[in-house]
Order: structure tokens, then C-alpha cells, then sequence
């Protein structure tokens, strides 16, 4: 009795043992589990900080995997960009830009900032879009342009962050300056009075940015870095550009297209103070318009005065007969890139009777595909930005920052035709052909005489010594970026002709 009893003990011993031991083995995994997740969640969150490459090329190749449709036997898949390291140097601080203005000149004013940056070895904070202007376009940098490869692709020149950091707000009034910086300023205006107000204020904010670098007299390397932003950092998001290429893809099925930049746009109108054709209501709504933007300087402008010196953007009318002129059939397909034309389908009226194959976005696009960037005037002005960009012809009726960009990116991509109207002249001829002193095959010859050298050409950027405003814009002639060494003279001094096609 005494034996069995004794193994009974035992047995009660060893059970109690057994739940315990259980209890020990299950709160150890436990302690693991937790410590493991703890870690991971903390590598996690250093991983987000840092932006670290290694982990975010995981994450991507993860999402890739699961979400990423398979690929058609003949699409071609591109391998996604490779970037140079980033620049090792020491920021003396940080510049913060508000670029005002439409979707060119601000596009033009973030190359001339990131040009800046480099020189004074600057942190570029990402910039701010223009909101208050006449388009009142609620748009965000990254609404237009695709950020991430902003940033990564320039590295190598400059670092670029998305906010200033939270030690700076926090003291925004003794750490901020905010100023325009001087208007077509060279190196020698930054390095020396730009560069030693980063010694007090950490974070300078230039509050506009239009025309704040020199078009000409720059160090070779920053006139090519403004290239390189402009033509290869500044992508417009997916979402815009693959809409641009459908257009473009819908409009190349039937042959050669022209992009006619037609900027008879209220805007404009009343900017410029041109009124041909306008009614004496229309006059008045458009001159109630410029005193209501105190930017706009001037007030009390003469509409024919402006219009005989070639200040005022082609009307719908004129812009018909000298498309005529050119040679342009009315089989031609004209993709009009602009906005609302003033004045609606009247004034249109006489350009679709010659032209009748004109196309806009709004009739090649459904209505759902354009929604998203409908009261949004930057994105919708990108998607005629595309297309001009691609087009076999450009022909812009008014020379301003759109058709200069259009002109580069044009000269950039082998220079492609692009018919610079001398309005001047063309109003001259227009007002003799339409009061009968001017018969139509000569008004025809003496339109295609005038711009037999004036098709996009290669040539150099006329220089005007103390009048910046008057030479030849960098932005539309760039041709330190399109040729190199000795066989850029060369190509700038050809006597090349084009012929309209």
C-alpha cells in the first residue's frame, strides 16, 4: 500500500509540474512574440524617416507583385528609373519658394530655383503653387507633377525635402525671411547678397519667382541644370500623362496634326486691354477686369494702339487667315490648346467654317475621364502642354510663357516645327488684305515670307544688354542644352529653311 501510494504522490507531482512548465513555455512565447513585433514595428518606423532606398524598393517590389496586372505579350515594361547617389555637402540652409503665376511660369521659376539651390548649396524645400491668381487653381505641387521622381532624380545635385522641419515653424518669426529676390539676377546677385541672409535666417521663403534668374551670362553647369529640370525632372503625374498620350495616340491616327494655341482668352483680354471684335460690353466687363487685379499695372490701355505695335494675341478671325496663308487646308486637324475662348462658338465661327476638323480635349475625352481634372486650370493646361509638345506643328497666337516652353521643349525634341507669328507685321498685312489693297495670293506669299525664318530653326538667343525683358527668353531657346562644342556653332550658324507641310 505503502508503494502505491508513493507512486500516486509522485504522479500528483509531476501533473502540477506539467501546467506549470506549460504556463512558463507559453508566457516565454509570448515575451518573444511581443519583443519581435516591437522591433519590427520600430525598423518600420526608422525605415519611414530615413526614406531609406532598401526598404522602400521591398514595399514596392511587394505591391508590385500582389497588385500589378500581368503584363500583355507585347507591352513593353520599363525598369524603373535608376538615380545617381545623393551629394554629399553641407546645406547652409533652407529656401522655401512660392511660385506664382499660370502652369509655364511657374514650371520655368522651379528650374531657376533648384538652379539656385545648387549654387548656394541650398536645401529645396518642395515648392508652393500659385492659388490666388485668376485661375484660382486649388492645385498642389504633387497634383501636377510626380514629386517622387523630382526629388530622387535631382539628388545628386540637390537635396530636396517636402516641408521645412518642425524646429524652423516652431520659430517661424525669428528664422524666416520672406522676399523677392530681384528680377533677371545673376550669379554675382546671389553669392553675394543672396547667400550671407542664410547666415541669420535658416529658412529664406522667396515669395515670387517669375523671371528671378538671367536668361544669359550664367556658368555653363546651371544653365544645363535649368535643362535638366525642365526637360527630364519635371514629369507631369502618371494620371496626366497617360491622358496626354491618348490624346496624342487618337490624334496621330489620321495623319499630321497642328496644336493651335489659341489664346483669345478673357484673362489675356483683359490683361493686354485687346478688344477687336469684342462687342461694347464685352469691352467693358474685360476693363472692369483689370482694375479688379491691382498686379495688373496698367489700366487705361488703347486696344488699336496695342494691337498696331503686335501686342495683342490673334483673334479667332485672323487666326483663320493666316493658318489659310501658311498653306493649312481645311482637311487639316487643329487641336486647340487653350481655355474657354471669349466670346464662345461665335467667335469661333468663322475658324470652324476654314478649319472644320478643329478638336478640343473636352469632345476627344468622356466626360468621366476629364472630371477629376476639371476646375483645375495648371492640370487641364498640362494636358495641351502634352499634346503641343508632340504635335507636328505649333502655332501659338500669342507669345507668351506657354508657347515659349512649348518651343523649347519642341527645340529639345530636334527641333520641331514651331510657327513664332510676327504679329506685328501680320496686322499689317491682315488690315491691307481685308480693305482690298492687298490681294489674297500676295497677302498669302508676303505670311509665309515673313516666317520662312521663324519655324523653330536652330539659332542663338538674341542678347539685349541692360534689358533683360527684351532678349530672347532662355526657356524657349536653351541651346547650351541642345548641341555640344564646336558643332554647336555649327548648327546655330546653318541657314536652314523650313517649308510648311
Amino acid at each position: 500500500m505503502e508503494g502505491v501510494q508513493g507512486r500516486s504522490d509522485k504522479l500528483q507531482g509531476a501533473s502540477a509540474v506539467i501546467p506549470r512548465s506549460r504556463l512558463r513555455v507559453w508566457f516565454i512565447r509570448a515575451c518573444s512574440s511581443i519583443v519581435l513585433w516591437t522591433c519590427l514595428f520600430q525598423l518600420v518606423t526608422v525605415s519611414e524617416l530615413w526614406r531609406s532606398h532598401f526598404f522602400l524598393g521591398i514595399t514596392s517590389r511587394i505591391h508590385h507583385t500582389i497588385q500589378r496586372p500581368p503584363q500583355a505579350h507585347n507591352e513593353l515594361v520599363h525598369p524603373p528609373p535608376t538615380f545617381l547617389p545623393p551629394r554629399n555637402y553641407t546645406s547652409n540652409g533652407f529656401l522655401r519658394v512660392y511660385c506664382n503665376g499660370g502652369l509655364n511660369q511657374m514650371r520655368a521659376a522651379i528650374c531657376d530655383m533648384v538652379a539656385i539651390s545648387r549654387l548656394l548649396n541650398l536645401t529645396l524645400v518642395v515648392p508652393e503653387l500659385d492659388k490666388k491668381s485668376f485661375w484660382a487653381d486649388p492645385s498642389n505641387f504633387e497634383d501636377i507633377f510626380d514629386v517622387r521622381h523630382f526629388i530622387d532624380s535631382l539628388q545628386d545635385e540637390v537635396r530636396i525635402v517636402k516641408r521645412v522641419p518642425k524646429r524652423f515653424s516652431r520659430k517661424s518669426e525669428q528664422t524666416i525671411l520672406k522676399m523677392p529676390p530681384i528680377s533677371w539676377s545673376n550669379e554675382k546677385y546671389y553669392m553675394e547678397q543672396i547667400l550671407p541672409l542664410f547666415g541669420k535666417h535658416k529658412v529664406v521663403h522667396f515669395n515670387k519667382t517669375d523671371a528671378r534668374l538671367a536668361n544669359n551670362g550664367l556658368p555653363l553647369d546651371l544653365q544645363k541644370l535649368r535643362c535638366r529640370v525642365n526637360f527630364q525632372a519635371l514629369k507631369f503625374t502618371p494620371e496626366l500623362e497617360n491622358l496626354g498620350q491618348k490624346l496624342i495616340r487618337i490624334l496621330s491616327k489620321n495623319g499630321p496634326f497642328v496644336a493651335l494655341h489659341l489664346r483669345y482668352e478673357m484673362d489675356m483680354l483683359a490683361f493686354s486691354g485687346c478688344t477687336l471684335g469684342c462687342t461694347n460690353e464685352e469691352a467693358e466687363e474685360l476693363k472692369r477686369m483689370r482694375y479688379a487685379f491691382p498686379s495688373w499695372r496698367e489700366k487705361e490701355i488703347v486696344s488699336e494702339e496695342r494691337r498696331l505695335q503686335g501686342l495683342c494675341p490673334l483673334t479667332p478671325e485672323e487666326a483663320a487667315l493666316i493658318l489659310q496663308a501658311l498653306g493649312f487646308d481645311r482637311e487639316t486637324p487643329i487641336y486647340l490648346a487653350a481655355g474657354e475662348i471669349y466670346g464662345g462658338e461665335r467667335r469661333l465661327a468663322q475658324l470652324r467654317a476654314a478649319f472644320p476638323r478643329i478638336i478640343k480635349k473636352e469632345t476627344l475625352l468622356a466626360n468621366d475621364e476629364l472630371q477629376q481634372f476639371r476646375n483645375h486650370s495648371s492640370q487641364m493646361a498640362a494636358l495641351d502642354f502634352i499634346v503641343s509638345v508632340a504635335s507636328n506643328t505649333f502655332v501659338p497666337t500669342y507669345y507668351g510663357n506657354m508657347a515659349k516652353l512649348v518651343e523649347g521643349h519642341r527645340r529639345y525634341s530636334g527641333f520641331k516645327k514651331s510657327i513664332l507669328l510676327d504679329r506685328k507685321k501680320l496686322v499689317e498685312l491682315l488690315d491691307m488684305h481685308q480693305n482690298g489693297t492687298l490681294p489674297w495670293n500676295e497677302f498669302a506669299n508676303a505670311v509665309r515670307n515673313v516666317h520662312e525664318r521663324r519655324m523653330g530653326q536652330p539659332t542663338r538667343r538674341r542678347v539685349e544688354a541692360d534689358k533683360p525683358k527684351e532678349e530672347d527668353y532662355f526657356y524657349a531657346n536653351p541651346y547650351e542644352c541642345l548641341c555640344e562644342g564646336t558643332k554647336c556653332d555649327d548648327l546655330l550658324g546653318a541657314l536652314n529653311s523650313s517649308q510648311i507641310q
